[in-house]
């Protein structure tokens, strides 16, 4: 019982917390000036993936690396077919072809690098450094491109950042920094409360970390992405969904696992890489296949993936 109520107040409590941290982040950048294509790329694209890094980052040093590895898989999963097929159910989503085919294409790569880093079994030091240096480029390189034009893609990024309140002029500089170290300090407090939870879950329930880390962890610390896409969809801003999810995947690969990594390399359990990196890989080919079907995410499309989303937690069920 008490796992349970520590797995609820971790989730509410990352839910709060990557909010917090978000919004003081984002009110300060905008007080000094930087630009919204910048603050929609990096704090609203990255930071709603704060809760993941958070929590992997503490699964790893308490020695549970399936929950450490599994949050990152798991939530991919979860953002491309659960919260992407909500969105689109919601409102139907419209592609911007130029961004989709650039982030896309980063999408895959990074997945299909994350699915050779699984079959390999272990994530070390090294693999970390280079994941987090293919991040920095990915980021910088986004930056200088759209900063040179007026693109749909920066469009995106900058009604992404639109979405944030802004903090008012006559409001101290210091409240929006008590907000983005209190975010800081609720997330990891939360974090460490779900990861305790999962952890004693698994072992009261004889499952394995690893299925505790793709489902309930990776669907709670996803929680930010779900929010944000649906709330974007129901303001008719249903292509920000796709951006978010697009962005949160290519983050929990490249920033999750490198910063985890490098600060504790993980054996990699011998499940995780042998069936849900394949399903996260098939998760990133469905939603970029259906994508591409006219430019266009409809709501049966939606559904599909919904579908595909109860068909992979059938099969985790029936695995136990």
């Amino acid at each position: 019982m008490f796992d349970v109520l520590f797995i609820l107040a971790g989730f509410a409590g990352l839910l709060l917390g990557g909010n917090l941290l978000v919004q003081g982040a984002a009110a300060l950048a905008q007080r000094l000036g930087v630009p919204p294509m910048v603050i929609g790329l990096t704090l609203v694209g990255f930071g709603t993936s704060t809760p993941e890094l958070v929590t992997s980052v503490q699964a790893a040093f308490a020695g549970a690396p399936g929950i450490a590895v599994g949050n990152v898989v798991g939530s991919n999963i979860a953002n491309a077919l659960l919260i992407l097929g909500i969105a689109a159910v919601i409102l139907p989503i419209a592609i911007t072809p130029a961004a989709f085919r650039r982030d896309g294409s980063v999408l895959a790569a990074v997945t299909l690098a994350a699915v050779a880093l699984l079959l390999w079994g272990e994530i070390g030091r090294v693999a970390g450094a280079v994941l987090l240096a293919a991040l920095v480029v990915y980021a910088l390189g986004t930056l200088r491109v759209e900063r040179r034009s007026a693109s749909a893609a920066r469009a995106l990024y900058e009604a992404e950042a639109a979405q944030l309140p802004a903090s008012a002029p006559a409001t101290p500089a210091w409240r929006d920094t008590v907000g983005l170290v209190g975010g800081i300090v609720v997330t990891i407090l939360s974090a460490g409360l779900l990861v305790d939870g999962a952890i004693g879950l698994a072992t009261a329930l004889s499952v394995p970390e690893a299925v505790i880390g793709l489902t309930i962890v990776a669907v709670g610390t996803s929680l930010p992405e779900l929010v944000t896409s649906a709330v974007a969809a129901r303001r008719g801003q249903s292509d920000i969904a796709l951006g978010n999810v697009i962005g949160s995947n290519i983050f929990n690969i490249l920033g999750i696992l490198g910063v985890t990594a490098l600060l504790r390399p993980m054996e990699v359990p011998t499940r995780i890489a042998a069936v849900d990196g394949w399903a996260m890989l098939a998760a990133t080919a469905a939603i970029l296949l259906v994508a591409r079907t006219g430019w266009r995410i409809g709501r049966r499309e939606g559904a599909v993936l919904l579908t595909l989303y109860g068909a992979y937690l059938a099969v985790q069920v029936v695995n136990l």
